[in-house]
């Protein structure tokens, strides 16, 4: 692959900012393939505002820099200058033209962060631009020279180098007690036996939840273990790796691509076979698909969300659900890394229509869902909360209150975090939930589950 150079660098002094950008953004180019995509928008220079009315940002703000084609433009507008030839002749031979500063650069820092990558504005563009895609790109190059908020960086360092390499810090022991705590639970509180099998060799599939349920969502933790169970499934958990999150997928290809080699680095450790993501839209998408870009093509493992795993199960028999078990109004949030493409929406649909007595859509829904907010790794700096929940998040809240739910299920991490704190900020009435918290209290459990088998509990009942 030829190396690509930056045109006309030689009026930038060696320490400022802008030479470093360049030089960044050229070390990328080189070695990688957004250069034709860049190439296309840039000579394509759409700008008639379509996507802006899709945009969940703009909707609220109303500005002109959270228009998406406004903002990729920061990033096509260098390349223009400084990657193709004819920017750089007009540079050579006109006077006061285009010519990239510190400001420039962290104006570009600041737009790029109030996106939520969610590309619903791809939807809407009638030249097909990924403005989410350009976001992305814009975001690694500003990584390259630093520029990036510091909960995604704190974050990676101790997933990638750190001593318990999860992005929540939990080392493996913590993990472990936690899943015995979880055991014990579902005893008390269900009358089930589950289990949470360790580091088993042969196994089918290595289960990479987002490490943060292990601290923050014991019941959709119980209800995946219940299901697996239940089922009879082949799983483990490798205790040397056990978090799907990669907020590489949020800011840097490169360290998108160290993560997901370390998934298939524990699954092949274990001499299993598939990755199994738990409830995690990003952690699901990442997986699914950069496993086979960065980890060996057709020979990579292949990947399956826990809710595609369970309504398979469930299709086939393998599992059985009440009916109706779920008496309050449930409507269902899709996360935008696995419903923007259409690859995760029916599944999650046809068992809450069948478990839940009185289930809502919200409009729109789909493929043309709304961002809950927090998306593209924002959901992580908590600095800007208000502007999530109140900016990013309020289309999201507007939804929720209009279906009258009492829950919403949102099977994501980031999105069950974002989603809670924008139903508080903005006062709706209504509780977040993931769906196999939901699964959980609709399970028919087979005997070998069960604390007291229904028939020896009904001979009991005087």
């Amino acid at each position: 692959m030829a190396i690509v150079v930056p045109y006309y660098l030689e009026k930038m002094n060696e320490n400022e900012l802008p030479r470093r950008f360049l030089e960044a953004f050229a070390a990328i180019l080189s070695h990688s393939n957004y250069t034709p995509v860049l190439s296309a928008a840039a000579q394509m220079k759409a700008h008639c505002g379509r996507c802006a009315g899709t945009c969940p940002v703009y909707q609220v703000t109303h500005e002109k820099r959270d228009i998406p084609c406004e903002r990729s433009e920061l990033l096509l507008r260098i390349y223009r200058r400084y990657f193709t030839i004819t920017g750089a002749l007009k540079a050579r031979f006109t006077a006061g033209g285009f010519v990239l500063t510190d400001d420039y650069i962290q104006q570009m820092a600041d737009s790029y962060y109030r996106c939520t990558a969610c590309r619903r504005c791809k939807i809407e563009c009638p030249m097909g631009i990924d403005h989410g895609l350009i976001t992305h790109l814009a975001r690694w190059v500003l990584s390259e020279v630093n520029l990036v908020p510091k909960a995604l960086v704190v974050a990676t360092r101790e997933q990638l180098e750190g001593k318990t390499h999860n992005t929540s810090a939990i080392p493996a022991p913590a993990m472990q007690d936690t899943c015995e705590f979880l055991v014990e639970d579902a005893e008390e509180l269900h009358g089930i036996k589950i289990e949470f099998p360790m580091d088993v060799e042969g196994a089918e599939m290595v289960f990479f939840p987002a490490v943060s349920d292990y601290l923050l969502e014991p019941d959709t933790l119980m209800g995946v273990a219940a299901v697996l169970t239940a089922a009879k499934a082949s799983w483990t958990i490798g205790t040397q790796n056990f978090d799907g999150i990669n907020y590489g997928l949020f800011y840097s290809d490169r360290l998108l691509d160290r993560i997901v080699s370390a998934e298939a680095a524990e699954v092949k450790r274990l001499h299993a076979k598939t990755v199994l993501i738990g409830e995690c839209g990003h952690a699901s998408r990442s997986a699914k698909a950069f496993m086979p870009t960065f980890c060996g093509g057709d020979n990579a493992p292949p990947v399956i969300n826990i809710m595609e795993w369970t309504y398979e199960a469930w299709k086939a028999g393998k599992l059985e659900f009440r009916p109706n078990v779920i008496e309050e109004r449930v409507t269902y949030h899709d996360p935008c890394n696995i419903a923007r493409s259409g690859w995760i929406t029916e599944q999650p649909r046809e068992i809450l229509k069948y478990i839940c007595r009185d289930f809502v859509e919200m409009t729109p829904n789909r493929k043309d869902n709304y961002c809950c907010g927090g998306g593209g790794g924002t959901v992580s700096v908590d600095e800007i909360r208000k502007f999530r929940t109140l900016t990013g998040g309020k289309t999201k809240a507007d939804q929720i209150r209009a279906t009258g739910a009492k829950l919403c299920v949102a099977p994501c991490a980031n999105c069950k975090k974002q989603v809670a704190e924008l139903l508080q900020d903005n006062e709706v009435d209504c509780k977040v939930t993931g769906l196999h918290d939901l699964i959980l209290k609709a399970l028919v459990a087979p005997d070998f589950m069960r604390i007291k088998p229904e028939a020896e509990a009904e001979a009991s009942t005087p």
